[in-house]
């Protein structure tokens, strides 16, 4: 492919990257070599700490030297910001600063006020975008500084939205900063027509999982091939609030919805946040374990409904180079150039 990008957007220019695609920060799958694989096939790969240090047991230094030695693309990171732990907080305003230190200049925020981290990176001339599922989110992300928005829509994997990749266009799109859609795409054209409706680019989680350099074990990269959309069912038993996993014997047996006494937790504004941290620590466990299982015992596995578009394992070079291709000879520029923020 030629150096020079397909189509340029907002995002590829805050980022230095050719095609408009993050491969998004995914806890437990995000290992370095698929992080390097994205950015190096011309997409951006983004870190994530947790995944990193915890399910793939890298010191968060060396992790970022491991992925530089595979590519000097751009990367970033993914920074979790929600403070109901302060331990967890300390936590990742080091490796914030471990990540700029070592040249990161992208960053996601997730799940808090973002100001700390834009104050931070501003510093060092970088770019923040910040996840959000509706404008309520957008509007206190723009509050914090941030210079994008990553709009999570109701088919991401993960924690997933309420609202259509349109119905968050048509809320957020005249906010005046890029956007990028998150969840449903498992496919060039689902790609190429998010850009067309005026998306800056897209983030995919669920269609990297199923890569040749995702770490994942193959029983979680076969159920991704095997499922199709009604597969996909909502969690309250992972972190407290829904999240969107494949729907297994074993989630049936265990139920997707909180218990009785976990709900009551929820509802107060101090419990909340106790309840939330021992859902977050039971499900760090629960995910590495199933994630990493070659026998496929615990078939607990994230995934977004993007698994009706993907059918095989492929190299992530072969993935991005398809959608590369697309914006190359398949989208009309001067119209997406009108509607892209």
């Amino acid at each position: 492919m030629s150096d020079s990008p397909p189509q340029e957007t907002p995002f590829t220019r805050h980022t230095d990257i050719r095609v408009p695609i993050i491969c998004g920060p995914m806890y437990p799958c995000s290992n370095p070599e698929l992080v390097a694989a994205a950015s190096e096939a011309g997409g951006i790969g983004i870190i994530q700490p947790v995944a990193m240090t915890f399910v793939h047991g890298h010191d968060f230094r060396e992790g970022i030297r491991l992925i530089k030695r595979l590519t000097d693309r751009p990367i970033g990171m993914n920074a979790l910001i929600e403070k109901s732990s302060r331990k967890y907080h300390d936590r990742m305003v080091e490796w914030v600063s471990i990540a700029l230190d070592e040249g990161v200049r992208f960053f996601i925020t997730s799940l808090g006020n973002p100001r700390w981290v834009v104050e931070r990176v501003k510093a060092y001339d970088g770019i923040v975008y910040h996840d959000v599922t509706e404008r309520k989110w957008a509007l206190k992300g723009l509050d914090g500084g941030v210079d994008g928005l990553i709009a999570v829509n109701n088919r991401a994997g993960g924690h997933a939205g309420a609202l259509s990749h349109l119905q968050l266009l048509d809320e957020l799109g005249d906010l005046g900063v890029p956007l990028i859609c998150a969840g449903g795409i498992g496919n060039e054209q689902q790609f190429a027509e998010a850009i067309s409706q005026g998306y800056a680019g897209c983030q995919l989680g669920t269609r990297f999982i199923a890569t040749e350099e995702c770490n994942a074990a193959m029983p979680y990269k076969q159920a991704i091939l095997d499922a199709d959309e009604r597969d996909i069912v909502l969690s309250n038993r992972i972190t407290g609030v829904p999240v969107s996993i494949i729907k297994t014997p074993y989630i049936e047996k265990i139920g997707t919805k909180a218990g009785a006494f976990a709900r009551w937790m929820m509802k107060g504004n101090r419990t909340k946040h106790w309840m939330r941290m021992f859902y977050t620590l039971r499900s760090a466990f629960q995910l590495r374990q199933s994630s990493l299982d070659e026998k496929g015992e615990t078939e607990f596995w994230q995934a977004g409904k993007s698994v009706a578009g993907i059918h095989q394992i492929e190299p992530v070079a072969a993935i991005i180079g398809r959608y590369e291709a697309i914006l190359r000879g398949g989208i009309n520029n001067e119209a997406t150039a009108r509607k892209s923020v």
